[in-house]
């Protein structure tokens, strides 16, 4: 008695799936696909980690110092060309994108406890490049 009530229940899964899977619901999956690749070519886009410009003046000296203890900072010397203009703000936001370039990128990479922004347009200026 038990086994043609189990066989019902597997005909009725299988009407079901045969149903989810019909014509109409087509327009709905690829609209699915389509939005999942837009999400990923917009995730692909290049981005820079800057410092917020509220940021105060001790919390950008801590994220240089990090930042530089972490990768070459030497584009931020005396006569290289992100030096200027020679503010705390500007040194930091290209100390910590060198970090998180050098990182692969990760929101979480530029954090530095607040006080930095992910941002989709290219910050560098003059002969200074941002990676």
């Amino acid at each position: 008695m038990l086994l043609p009530a189990a066989t019902i229940r597997i005909s009725e899964h299988k009407a079901m799936a045969r149903k989810t899977l019909s014509l109409p619901h087509l327009p709905f999956v690829l609209l699915l696909i389509f939005s999942a690749e837009t999400l990923v070519h917009v995730r692909a886009q290049k981005t820079w980690c800057v410092a917020k410009p509220s940021s105060d003046e001790a919390t950008l000296l801590a994220n240089i110092n990090y930042a530089c203890s972490q990768v070459d900072c030497t584009e931020l010397q005396r006569g290289r060309p992100c030096f200027y203009p020679d503010s705390l703000i500007s040194h930091a936001s290209v100390a910590m994108n060198l970090y998180y370039q050098s990182r692969g990128r990760n929101q979480w990479n530029c954090f530095f406890k607040n006080s930095a922004l992910v941002v989709a347009t290219d910050p560098s200026y003059g002969g200074c490049f941002y990676a």
